[in-house]
């Protein structure tokens, strides 16, 4: 599972500046306001705690008390190259965040590491769900070609667990022959999220 750049399962190799969680970093990440932060400067960029606050709605006490929690455990550092005076910057130490199934932290023995998990996929399933929301609101105010392009599918098949896992790092890889094809500054292009959700449902 990749999280921010997410959620999903299954990270394939190759996948670029991705930091593994284990047991440990999973707790000081499992916190709304963490994770928020996080997808933030990843998104954005460097910023300061401050400027966290004003853009999430948040005192800049809390932000800057959970950026160093997050600098604890190794998702955050400082940006010195920007810092000026007592201003300090953080920066996102990788692109992305990734859960290694094996790890089984969803039926690890510590209820905490449980209860940290939970916290960590609901927040994601949350993001997916806001994100999905902003483009319906906005959606009106893209030209027709991003209309076109954008899409809102979903499908239903009979897999065993192997194929879905085919199928998911299938997915992964297709998304990831897409990263920086496009420079930055071209005429016409924008930032796309693409969101994958693989899952079982019971036959009743």
């Amino acid at each position: 599972m990749a999280e921010n750049e997410a959620g999903q399962s299954g990270t394939p190799a190759g996948t670029p500046d991705i930091h593994m969680v284990n047991a440990r970093t999973l707790r000081g990440l499992a916190h709304p306001l963490r994770m928020r932060l996080l997808s933030t400067l990843r998104e954005f960029g460097p910023a300061t705690a401050s400027g966290l606050a004003d853009r999430l709605g948040e005192s800049s006490g809390a932000t800057s008390y959970h950026l160093r929690q997050l600098a604890a455990y190794g998702f955050v550092e400082d940006d010195p190259a920007r810092g000026k005076g007592r201003e300090r910057w953080w920066k996102a130490v990788h692109m992305g965040t990734g859960f290694d199934h094996s790890a089984d932290f969803l039926h690890h023995p510590d209820p905490e590491i449980r209860g940290a998990m939970g916290v960590v996929l609901h927040e994601i399933a949350t993001a997916h769900a806001q994100e999905v929301n902003t483009w319906l609101g906005t959606m009106h105010e893209w030209p027709q070609e991003w209309l076109r392009s954008s899409d809102l599918s979903d499908f239903k098949m009979r897999l065993t667990p192997e194929l879905a896992l085919e199928l998911t790092e299938k997915v992964h890889e297709l998304v990831e022959s897409y990263r920086d094809r496009v420079p930055e500054d071209t005429e016409g292009s924008a930032v796309v999220r693409t969101h994958l959700h693989v899952f079982p449902r019971p036959n009743d």
